[in-house]
């Protein structure tokens, strides 16, 4: 018992030191990666290499699908182009198999010593980070010691020779096990360097260990569709798309294991050799015979998959990926999309606001009030998910941008809410009582009404560029709103005094009405204050203009 328990122990051990590696990488450089992934996934062959090397560096083909996967979600890659990626991927993952395979001892103390030192001397910042990814880096060799002398003592126990024996006459078990293993330890790359081991101290036949290597490639692919399970369509695709691959991989594979045994094997030498490179040979073969098919499996999954009409699909939350959260920068980019999106609400609501008052069409402003929901559940969803990312683990630019959205997301639910009081006064006091505005009343409302559409258009802009000088720009325009409002107020009262009574009649509404305009305007011109601020040039009071130049 204490034996299978120490075997049980390095096994998890190997697994933790996969995840730590994995996070700490996308933590510290996510955000690279992505970058790097986006622009260099310009064609098939040059979209597979991208993937090859981010996913060696990641050691996670997983992790890269979710990457790939939000791309698409997001209209920047298609389809064909995502899943030429995930055959660089899967290729990646094996070649980091065959790395660890080598006797790499001398390197686990090495680097849980330096990761331990860094990890504590900079807790919070990138090169602490950086010591949690050397921790884990030598927690796995030291895991993949442990497997080998654990599973040395076990071999001699009689009945654990039996319940191996048991797999070496039925392939299809072999490959479920595999497949299994794969998905409970969230890594195909921990399956099969612990088949590997397994192979090497005579643990588990060789003929058996390629049909578990087999399942750990179908498991993996298994593992992105049922991490996405709960995404968006098109998020979704790109993991169903690769678990095909696998799924004729493995149909073609299967059958011509028993050629690698023959032919391959007097050449290889060990035993873990032979295990590694196997997996290595069948990513690069599945690589090969499907680069040319990616449009092929795209039009296959997209019938299996369609996606949904936005317009049938109505006002929900498109853009919050649970699968992204595991990569803080990337989720950091979803809630920012979604936030758009949330901004595309309202000024859907502002624009049909004028329409209501224009043409008294109380249909249109019993809708308009409907989408003040949308916009309070875009409002909510978006905190929520914003709260599940974690803050320890962003970068100080993450970090400013995650209060940002926050700060963007509460202006526009608060300028929905203001939208829907204006349009129950135009209900009650204009389109009830059958009143109606001046012409010249109505003319001071259209004018306010355009730079309000204009300045929601700069506040968009800002919010997505973080451009320093439109920030500016949108905060001057709070200065002329107000200068008009009180202009506007002055001619109103101008027009009570000449006994105008349509003005008469809606005074109190002329009046509510341009005040509840600039109050929308302060809070489009709200969106300004954190760029100004990061930029270093807000001041308690006023713009300091001249750190301002210094930034231009």
């Amino acid at each position: 018992m204490k034996h299978l328990l120490n075997l049980l122990a390095a096994i998890a051990l190997l697994v933790w030191g996969t995840h730590m590696v994995r996070t700490g990488i996308l933590r510290v450089f996510g955000a690279s990666l992505r970058q790097v992934l986006s622009r260099s996934i310009s064609n098939r062959v040059k979209a597979m290499v991208s993937g090859l090397g981010v996913t060696a560096l990641v050691q996670s083909s997983t992790a890269t699908s979710l990457i790939v996967s939000s791309f698409v979600g997001q209209g920047l890659v298609t389809l064909p182009l995502a899943l030429a990626v995930m055959l660089g991927a899967d290729i990646g993952t094996s070649l980091m198999a065959v790395v660890f395979s080598f006797d790499l001892s001398w390197l686990s103390p090495l680097s849980i010593f330096l990761g331990v030192v860094l990890f504590i001397a900079r807790p919070g910042t990138d090169v602490g980070r950086f010591g949690r990814i050397l921790i884990g880096l030598g927690l796995m060799l030291l895991a993949l010691r442990l497997v080998t002398d654990s599973a040395a003592v076990l071999t001699q126990s009689a009945a654990v020779r039996g319940l191996l024996a048991s797999l070496g006459s039925d392939l299809l078990l072999e490959i479920t096990v595999g497949a299994c293993l794969a998905v409970l330890s969230y890594s195909s790359l921990a399956t099969v360097l612990l088949t590997a081991t397994l192979a090497g101290s005579n643990v588990i036949p060789l003929d058996v260990a390629l049909g578990l290597v087999l399942g750990a490639n179908l498991g993996s692919g298994l593992l992105a569709v049922l991490t996405t399970l709960r995404s968006p369509i098109e998020v979704r695709q790109v993991p169903l798309g690769n678990l095909g691959f696998k799924l004729l991989g493995v149909a073609i594979a299967a059958p011509l294991a028993g050629l690698w045994l023959r032919y391959a094997r007097p050449y290889l030498g060990e035993p873990q050799a032979v295990v590694v490179l196997f997996h290595l040979m069948f990513n690069v073969m599945v690589g090969m015979v499907f680069i040319g098919l990616t449009h092929v499996i795209a039009r296959g999954v997209e019938k299996l998959l369609p996606k949904v009409d936005t317009a049938v699909a109505g006002n929900r939350p498109r853009h919050l990926d649970p699968s992204a959260l595991a990569t803080p920068s990337l989720a950091i980019s979803c809630a920012a999309r979604e936030a758009l999106h949330q901004a595309d609400v309202v000024e859907t609501m502002l624009r049909g606001m004028l329409e209501v008052i224009t043409k008294n069409d109380r249909g249109l402003a019993e809708q308009l009030r409907g989408l003040d929901d949308t916009v309070d559940q875009l409002y909510s969803s978006i905190k929520y998910y914003l709260t599940k990312i974690s803050r320890e683990a962003l970068s100080e630019k993450e970090s400013r941008r995650w209060t940002d959205i926050i700060s963007f997301t509460i202006n526009l639910e608060q300028i929905g809410d203001i939208i829907e009081r204006v349009l129950i006064d135009i209900e009650d006091k204009k389109i009830r009582p059958g009143r109606s505005f001046s012409d010249a009343g109505m003319a001071e409302i259209t004018e306010l009404h355009e730079r309000l559409i204009d300045n929601l258009r700069l506040g968009m802009s800002v919010f997505l560029n973080g451009n320093v000088r439109d920030a500016q720009k949108l905060l001057e325009e709070k200065a002329r709103f107000r200068d008009l409002e009180h202009a506007y107020a002055a001619t109103h009262l101008g027009r009570l005094s000449s006994q105008t009574m349509q003005s008469i009649e809606t005074s109190s509404l002329h009046i509510d009405l341009i005040s509840d305009l600039k109050r929308i305007n302060s809070h489009i011109c709200s969106i300004a204050y954190p760029i100004l601020d990061s930029a270093g040039a807000l001041a308690r009071d006023r713009i300091r203009h001249s750190v301002l130049d210094e930034q231009l």
